[in-house]
């Protein structure tokens, strides 16, 4: 038997390493450098308890990895010591009724699919939420955004100094999730991250300033000579302090083409707790991992951003690679999407009547590069038709089909480069499911 003050005692492999779970306690010395995430994420709970990083990393939450775990109990704690963990997800905002839930603890939800087509613009109540932390709470009238680059130079803004200096710009932009349509891959394969449907990606009107114009007011210049990067911090944190971040390249920062904003609306209204709220980056074009929510800093570097999620995340790997091979340093970070499509009506299994099918569904394409053309089939893929492309205006596909049939309704994506989707998801499958993109398939039968 032991007590917390015995256990906190044990926080170096000199010393050992000691964690409890529940009132259990473990010396996992010897499964530091194992650690799937990295010793250093393993130390972070060095002499204390898991519970506030399990809570945070939703793959530990596997019977498996407490079987595993259990392999190295070395007792118990005392009756006296066993209080409940911490609860880092406290304070949680209100979720809207009607989501499809990924994951509680942080939150992870996408919209129900068949919703996505019905509105260009996406409600803000049904905007995919993609969170990695729990939720901060922010006082708006105490917020401060710190801008800093090299040589000392910083600049602190208030939320009304950004609202009153800098023009308010709004830009329409569609945000995706890198592990949008994840759940297709693992079918192939398993792989780790939350199971997203079609659903990872909403579009909406984000209104703020110009994030060209908070640099250049900042000091810096239009270009920089060498590799520049400007690196975003959350105000999310984990359970041993490290924020949420993510780069981008400078020259995407200050190009007046990019319309990267520093937003603080979202379709008319101000941000949503879980959408950043009070101040958020939106990079258009640029997978939605690298927009930083409820932002703290915005540094000007020589190198990417140390963050876990560009370093050792989001990134794609050959289908020969697995999590014994896996070098995170060999792969640069995912920033524009590959072209993307989807059906949303029908959805797979329904029974549609006979007569005139509608088909309905989204595209997009990353890097700003325009959707040209959506091929649509019924039978598989063997024969196909052109679906109209109005943007705003919902046009669906209409087609004629006997009853009895069974149709394999399948859509496909050309952008302005002339990139298409791939016919299959088994060459492009990779151990972290990112970057689902090929052509989608939906089953049903005709009344």
């Amino acid at each position: 038997l032991y007590t917390r003050e015995e256990v906190g005692r044990h926080r170096s492999p000199r010393d050992r390493i000691w964690v409890t779970h529940g009132t259990e306690v473990f010396d996992v010395t010897d499964f530091v450098e194992l650690h799937p995430g990295g010793a250093d994420k393993l130390l972070l709970a060095a002499g204390g308890a898991l519970e506030p990083f399990w809570a945070l990393y939703a793959v530990h939450n596997q019977p498996h990895v407490l079987e595993l775990l259990r392999e190295y109990k070395v007792g118990e704690l005392r009756p006296e010591e066993a209080l409940p963990a911490p609860a880092p997800f406290a304070g949680a905002p209100p979720r809207p009724p009607g989501l499809r839930v990924n994951s509680q603890k942080p939150f992870n939800a996408e919209p129900p699919a068949e919703l996505l087509a019905e509105r260009f613009l996406t409600p803000n109540e049904l905007f995919f939420t993609r969170n990695h932390l729990p939720v901060p709470a922010v006082d708006p009238g105490s917020y401060r955004l710190r801008v800093e680059g090299p040589g000392g130079r910083a600049l602190s803004l208030s939320l009304a100094e950004l609202r009153s200096r800098f023009p308010k710009h709004e830009v329409t932009a569609t945000l995706q999730c890198a592990g949008n349509r994840r759940a297709e891959m693992s079918r192939v394969r398993p792989v780790k991250g939350l199971a997203w449907d079609i659903g990872a990606i909403s579009t909406a009107r984000w209104g703020g300033a110009r994030l060209r114009d908070v640099l250049l007011h900042a000091g810096f210049g239009e270009e920089r000579e060498g590799e520049w990067h400007v690196c975003f911090e959350g105000l999310d944190t984990d359970a041993g302090g490290a924020p949420y971040g993510a780069s981008i390249a400078y020259g995407r920062a200050v190009s007046p083409a990019a319309d990267v904003l520093l937003a603080y609306e979202m379709n008319g209204e101000e941000l949503p707790r879980d959408h950043g709220f009070p101040l958020r980056v939106v990079v258009p074009g640029v997978v939605g991992a690298r927009s930083v929510k409820w932002l703290r800093r915005v540094a000007v570097s020589p190198a990417e951003s140390p963050s876990h999620w560009q370093q050792n995340d989001y990134k794609g790997f050959s289908p020969s690679v697995d999590w014994d091979t896996v070098d995170y340093s060999a792969a640069p970070a995912i920033q524009e999407l590959p072209v993307q499509s989807a059906i949303t009506h029908p959805r797979p299994g329904a029974a549609v009547p006979a007569g005139e099918l509608t088909v309905k569904g989204y595209a997009w394409s990353g890097g700003g590069r325009e959707v040209v053309r959506v091929d649509v089939s019924l039978d598989g893929g063997r024969t196909w038709r052109v679906a109209r492309l109005t943007g705003e205006r919902p046009a669906p596909l209409e087609a004629p089909v006997a009853a009895g049939a069974e149709l394999e309704i399948v859509c496909k994506a050309v952008d302005r480069s002339y990139n298409v989707q791939p016919d299959s998801v088994a060459p492009i499958w990779n151990l972290r499911g990112v970057l689902s993109n090929a052509w989608h398939r939906v089953r049903v039968t005709v009344s």
